[in-house]
């Protein structure tokens, strides 16, 4: 079986992520709180590609949602599914631009990184990466981590 972790950054990036939830989940039996309530054994069959199954029989969406200011990220948890997602898995920063700043786009790679790391997220087969600041920028960063992916 394979398993997807689906990421979705930025603004335009969260909102059709969140219609995209909506639709799976309804394709799977999945209401707003996690819980099944499909109708039919196929809804199960591959639910695990896309949600992990926690506690008390809940799916949670296996997704990191990335951008570099909360409103977005708001908006997606006060949307019809919002409370499904796991509260860590929304990675943002604390700035309003429209450009990727030297010192704003360290620090959200360094969370993202973090958060596509914790083994909850991820298992099995490392991918290594770096994320580099500008050689200008005031807080320069070099950060190498691997990455667990599940095999094809």
């Amino acid at each position: 079986m394979r398993e997807i972790v689906h990421l979705q950054a930025g603004q335009c990036g969260n909102q059709i992520g969140a219609k995209f939830w909506e639709v799976i989940s309804d394709e799977h039996g999945i209401d707003p709180t996690g819980t099944y309530h499909g109708d039919s054994d196929l809804q199960l069959d591959r639910i695990n590609v896309y949600y992990n199954e926690a506690s008390g029989g809940k799916y949670v969406p296996r997704a990191i949602l990335v951008d570099l200011e909360p409103g977005t990220m708001d908006s997606v948890r006060s949307g019809p599914f919002g409370q499904i997602f796991r509260p860590d898995n929304f990675v943002f920063g604390m700035c309003q631009t429209l450009l990727w700043s030297p010192t704003t786009l360290p620090s959200l790679c360094t969370s993202w990184l973090r958060t596509l790391m914790r083994p909850t997220a991820l298992t099995t087969r490392p991918y290594t990466t770096s994320a580099s600041a500008p050689s200008n920028s005031p807080h320069p960063l070099t950060e190498t981590s691997t990455i667990w992916f599940l095999p094809p």
